[in-house]
C-alpha cells in the first residue's frame, strides 16, 4: 500500500495577494488531484512543515490547486514568503467533503466568516455549474474589516448570476467602507429564507459557527440541515492521530463539513 503520509511532489505556481495577511497560492501537483469540494489537503513546505488546507478552487480543474491561506502560524509564515517556482509537497484529499446531492432541488445559504470563505468557494463553483437545479443560492459573509474582505473582485459576478444574492459586512467600517455593518449574523435579523426546504452551509471561526447555528436554529432550520465546516486539529488526515474528534467523530475521516444533527450534544462542538 502507497504511505499515507508521503506526500507528492508540487510546484507553487502562482501567489495572489487578497489581503493584508491572506494569500492564495496556486499549486501544481506533478499528477493531478482529483477532490470533491469540502475536501481538504495537507501542503507541505519542504523542510518546515505541513498544515492541512481545503482547496479554494474548482473540482473541475484537478490539475491545479488553489489554498488560500491565513498568515497564522509557523507553516503558514514561510509559505507567505514563497515565490513562484517553489517546490511544495501535497497530500490527499482527505475527508468527505460537502452533501452536495442533499442541495439539489433546494434553497443553499452559505455563510462565510473572514478567511472561511475560502473552502465554501470550492462549494460555489460547483453549486455555479447549473443554479437551476437549485431553489436558490444565498452567500452572506463577513470580514472584521473592509482590507479583510476575500475575493472581492468576485462579488459582482456572483450577484450577477440568476438565482443568486450575495450579501456582504464588515465588524468595523474604515477606509471609506459604506456597505453594511455588523457580525455575520446581522445579515440574518430579517430572515426570507426558506427554512423548511433549505439547507446552510457555513465556514468560519469557531466563535463564528457558534453564533450562526444559533441563530440559524432560532429562524427555524433544523439540525440536519445545517453543515459546519469544521478544518480544526486535523494532523494526520486518516484518524490515527486523535486530534480531531468531536465525540466519536473525526474531522478528517466523518467531515471536515459536519452535520450538526450528528454534534450537536457532544459538549466540545465548539
Amino acid at each position: 500500500m502507497p504511505n499515507p503520509y508521503a506526500p507528492r511532489n508540487a510546484i507553487l505556481e502562482e501567489v495572489i495577494v487578497e489581503t493584508p495577511t491572506i494569500r492564495t497560492f496556486v499549486v501544481r501537483p506533478e499528477e493531478p488531484m482529483p477532490f470533491r469540494a469540502g475536501q481538504f489537503v495537507q501542503l507541505t513546505v519542504p523542510g518546515v512543515g505541513e498544515a492541512p488546507f481545503t482547496p479554494s478552487s474548482s473540482p473541475d480543474e484537478p490539475e491545479r490547486l488553489e489554498v488560500t491561506v491565513l498568515k497564522t502560524g509557523r507553516v503558514t509564515d514561510i509559505l507567505h514568503e514563497l515565490e513562484a517556482g517553489a517546490p511544495l509537497g501535497i497530500r490527499g484529499p482527505y475527508g468527505k467533503g460537502y452533501p452536495i446531492d442533499k442541495l439539489e432541488g433546494n434553497e443553499v445559504l452559505v455563510i462565510g466568516g473572514g478567511v472561511g470563505l475560502a473552502p465554501l468557494r470550492s462549494l460555489l463553483y460547483v453549486l455555479f455549474r447549473d443554479t437551476s437545479r437549485y431553489k436558490r443560492i444565498a452567500i452572506r459573509y463577513g470580514a472584521r474589516a473592509p482590507e479583510e474582505l476575500l475575493y472581492r473582485r468576485l462579488y459582482d459576478e456572483w450577484n450577477q448570476k440568476e438565482g443568486v444574492d450575495f450579501d456582504v459586512t464588515v465588524d468595523v467600517a474604515a477606509n471609506g467602507w459604506t456597505g453594511k455593518v455588523g457580525v455575520v449574523t446581522t445579515l440574518l435579523a430579517e430572515p426570507d429564507f426558506d427554512v423548511e426546504n433549505g439547507y446552510v452551509v457555513s465556514c468560519g471561526p469557531g466563535i463564528m459557527l457558534r453564533f450562526v447555528t444559533f441563530r440559524c436554529l432560532e429562524i427555524g432550520y433544523k439540525p440536519a440541515h445545517i453543515y459546519l465546516s469544521m478544518n480544526r486539529r486535523m494532523s494526520c488526515g486518516v484518524g490515527r492521530c486523535g486530534r480531531c474528534n468531536i465525540g466519536p467523530f473525526y474531522l478528517c475521516k466523518d467531515g471536515p463539513d459536519m452535520c450538526y444533527e450528528k454534534i450537536k450534544d457532544y459538549p466540545n462542538v465548539f
